[in-house]
């Protein structure tokens, strides 16, 4: 590698995607890159002309460790959609004058479904114009919705911050009693994919019966029915906790936090931004039953927590942050790098490279046959599926008890 390496980060934050960056900008170094830019707020701040030397806040060792434990985007993220080619060439042309200022070989973008979107016109806009920059995704999501790869990183860290969490819920559910008892109903991120609010299982163990029902957005979901589980759990038992997903629907389509109020904020890709969920639904089941109810978000908490991080979630983004890098020295253009899971006993996973064309605006959702035959919890299948990426812990640096991060100065 004999020229420059530009990274950005994009979409949604994660407890593990500076991780990646670490392993981006070590890597690039290791192979004699030159310098390692980072485009502030991805794609949309390059656009603009705005990036940093990430040299200039890697110092030591110690920032690089820093970083892999500093929760949310270092670089600032964005949610920007790439027009057609042949919708705005300019844009394009745009993008790759600023490349070519900047020296750069190879073109890292690290985010989720609508980030490979971007590597593959990027990648696309090359090889139309002879282009010698190469462009590779590194996959960054906790909905771990990605197509082809086994998992992504930052699905493990908000994994095991939701099973923890739920657990704790329970726990507090059974402090008091109420003469008609208590609904304590936990609205989880994910749109369409399950995948965390599945994650709620993972809070049953020897010492705690997990969460009384779990609903995915693969799945209709039915008000009375959801209604008559709740007053058959609750003549048995003072507390119930429920799990539910912020996309889930009716038969009909609507989401269900629209049967609240409506949704106005949709970002540039035509996503809703959903939320509401959990209270819908807590007035709902006080109005039916006449219990106490709470409604609990988890929210930006769920994917920024780098207390409760996850091991195996931040090496496996430091590697491949690393192997995105060596993917594009090695010549590959227009990939991302995937996680293949070797072995369960003992855990084993590794990377390879795939067409970002097979993964882009494509969505992997939670298998039919991991949910039970009720919609209303997920099986052994899912959570032995889960339990490898939450093992571990990473231990934060402390002063003066609170955890240590990087830090940027906002106004770049």
């Amino acid at each position: 590698m004999k020229r420059n390496v530009i990274v950005g980060q994009s979409g949604g934050p994660t407890a593990a995607i500076n991780s990646s960056l670490a392993g981006v900008y070590r890597t690039a170094k290791d192979r004699g890159a030159n310098k390692v830019y980072g485009m502030l707020h991805g794609i949309q701040g390059l656009l603009q002309e705005r990036y940093l030397d990430l040299s200039e806040y890697i110092t030591t060792e110690l920032d690089a460790e820093l970083l892999k434990r500093t929760p949310a985007a270092f670089l600032g993220s964005c949610r920007y959609k790439l027009p057609e080619i042949h919708e705005d060439k300019a844009v394009y042309e745009k993008i790759f004058s600023i490349l070519d200022k900047l020296d750069i070989e190879a073109f890292i973008y690290i985010g989720g479904n609508d980030s490979m979107d971007t590597i593959k016109k990027l990648s696309d806009y090359a090889i139309v114009t002879g282009h010698p920059t190469r462009f590779i995704g590194c996959p960054k999501t906790i909905d771990n919705d990605l197509a082809l790869t086994d998992h992504t990183p930052g699905y493990g860290s908000a994994a095991k911050y939701i099973g923890t969490s739920v657990k704790e819920i329970i726990r507090d559910s059974f402090c008091l009693e109420y003469s008609k008892g208590l609904v304590s109903i936990v609205e989880i991120m994910g749109r369409n994919a399950g995948w965390l609010t599945g994650a709620a299982a993972l809070a049953k163990g020897e010492d705690c019966e997990g969460p009384d029902l779990i609903y995915l957005p693969e799945i209709s979901f039915d008000l009375h029915a959801f209604s008559d589980k709740v007053k058959k759990l609750l003549s048995k038992k003072p507390s119930v906790v429920v799990a539910v997903s912020e996309g889930i629907r009716t038969a009909d389509g609507t989401y269900v936090c629209e049967l609240g109020s409506s949704i106005d904020f949709v970002d540039a890709f035509g996503h809703k931004q959903l939320s509401g969920t959990a209270s819908y639904l807590a007035s709902f089941i006080a109005g039916e039953i006449g219990c106490k109810t709470r409604a609990i978000e988890l929210s930006s908490l769920q994917r920024s927590a780098s207390h409760a991080a996850s091991r195996v979630d931040i090496l496996e983004a430091y590697q491949v942050g690393g192997a995105a890098v060596k993917a594009a020295d090695e010549g590959d253009s227009g990939k991302m790098v995937v996680l293949q899971r070797l072995s369960d006993d003992p855990y084993q996973c590794g990377t390879e490279v795939k067409d970002v064309h097979k993964i882009a605006n494509d969505e992997k959702l939670v298998p039919r046959e991991w949910v039970n035959e009720e919609g209303t919890g997920v099986t052994d299948e899912f959570v032995a599926y889960v339990r490898p990426l939450i093992q571990g812990d990473v231990s934060p640096v402390m002063v003066d008890g609170i955890p240590r991060h990087l830090f940027r100065p906002y106004n770049l």
